[in-house]
């Protein structure tokens, strides 16, 4: 998990935005909906980045289809610590 944060974070130009998505889903589950519009980004975007935390079990949605709110998932959970010094990093670059 360690390194799939690093590389989703901090290796990839989508990177802020995943650390700015995770951010939020851990003050509460959100859809893709409200996370574009907290965001700032296009709908597909974040449903790509929603896509990719997913497949790296990052994120997990629940509940129904159609505005299916997404959680962080309990391994994610266990490496909070490691994605907090991972933008901590990041912060200290720019």
């Amino acid at each position: 998990m360690e390194k799939a944060l690093w590389y989703l974070i901090a290796g990839t130009r989508g990177g802020e935005n995943r650390a700015r998505i995770i951010r939020l889903l851990n003050e509460r589950p959100r859809n893709a909906n409200q996370l574009a519009e907290q965001i700032d980004v296009e709908y597909n975007t974040v449903r790509h980045h929603l896509d990719t935390l997913q497949e790296h079990n990052i994120v997990e949605p629940g509940g129904s289809e159609y505005g299916e709110l997404y959680f962080l998932t309990d391994q994610f959970e266990h490496h909070h610590d490691e994605f907090e010094k991972i933008t901590q990093n990041l912060d200290d670059f720019e």
